[in-house]
């Protein structure tokens, strides 16, 4: 059960903000952000976070901790996301969306858990659903490998000598 700082156990669990340790050993990791949004973040970083290593990295417009009951209002993410060309794309869509783009550079399983903080390989298996487009290109690759491989037995290549 979480606790309050004080030890005690809050009586309703939706009127406390609970930080706490993740639900695995798999969730305390470091991550390697991509380079095409480390200019980005550390922007975000210096613009908006305070040098506390405790410091939230997202906040409401006062500071204050961001809820999920006032998470939609203070962000405008509803008109953010439709305006970015998402209608209906839901803040939990972006770690799906992440996690899908890592399952789709064609690292194993081991890495992506390992990336995502899973413990389990059922939940680092949602991920690995990669679209159709995936598997064509898989298909591609594999008759690139059986054409060179036609083209070197056509030419000669590993042919048994006679004798």
């Amino acid at each position: 059960m979480d606790r309050s700082p004080s030890g005690a156990a809050p009586k309703d669990s939706r009127s406390l903000p609970l930080f706490g340790p993740p639900k695995t050993d798999a969730g305390i990791r470091t991550v390697t952000i991509p380079d095409a949004v480390r200019r980005d973040i550390r922007a975000h970083l210096d613009d908006f976070v305070d040098e506390d290593q405790d410091a939230l990295i997202f906040t409401g417009a006062k500071g204050a901790v961001l809820r999920r009951s006032n998470f939609q209002t203070a962000c405008k993410w509803r008109e953010s996301a439709a305006a970015a060309g998402l209608p209906g794309f839901h803040f939990h869509d972006l770690r799906h969306t992440g996690n899908t783009l890592a399952s789709r550079t064609g690292a194993s399983l081991a890495d992506l858990m390992a990336r995502m903080g899973h413990a389990s390989t059922r939940a680092a298996m949602i991920y690995q659903h990669t679209a159709r487009e995936r598997d064509e290109h898989i298909a591609d690759a594999l008759s690139s490998q059986i054409k060179q491989s036609r083209d070197r037995a056509r030419s000669g290549h590993g042919q048994r000598k006679k004798r």
